[in-house]
């Protein structure tokens, strides 16, 4: 068996794998893969590497590890006399990941609540009929029911204490 062929496959399969993950939680496709890419490399990459490596466009490459480097999970690192942008994964990804997923959901749940807010202002009608009258009753009441756990949410994500535990798990 060929050694280096070996880890060439697996190291595929992971960045693939990353990619189907980050797709299925809402973030892209691209996005996993180079995070996935960074995380399996003993060093920094640079944009370039990244495309050429990934296969991807250079902006595509750009906008994930911008995205990326929002969250925490990567890190951009300067190297005297280049001009080109380095990356790499996080010191802890696990607590990077941790807490940009976190964040990520908190700020999902906060757009929630204000799509709810939003519908429940498109309410403020009298209906006329009384079919308008029992799906209007039962259209708000769904709407204020979401809004409840929609703020419960919030409670619980913005709670000092669960972002303390979130650190200490990954200590």
């Amino acid at each position: 068996m060929d050694t280096a062929k070996n880890i060439e496959v697996a190291r595929k399969n992971l960045v693939e794998t990353g990619g189907r993950t980050s797709q299925e939680l809402g973030l892209g496709r691209i996005v996993g893969q180079v995070l996935v890419h960074l995380y399996l490399q003993p060093n920094e990459c640079s944009l370039d590497v990244l495309e050429q490596e990934l296969g991807l466009s250079k902006a595509s490459v750009s906008v994930a590890a911008r995205q990326l480097e929002a969250l925490g999970l990567i890190q951009r690192v300067w190297i005297k006399g280049e001009r080109k942008k380095y990356y790499r994964s996080a010191e802890n990804i696990a607590s990077a990941l941790q807490q940009g997923l976190l964040a990520m959901f908190r700020h999902k749940v906060q757009h929630f609540g204000g799509e709810l807010e939003k519908s429940m202002n498109l309410l403020e009608f009298e209906p006329v009929s009384a079919v308008e009258q029992e799906e209007f009753s039962f259209i708000r009441q769904r709407i204020q029911r979401a809004k409840k756990l929609q703020e419960r949410l919030s409670s619980i994500l913005g709670n000092p204490l669960v972002r303390l535990l979130a650190k200490m798990n990954n200590s």
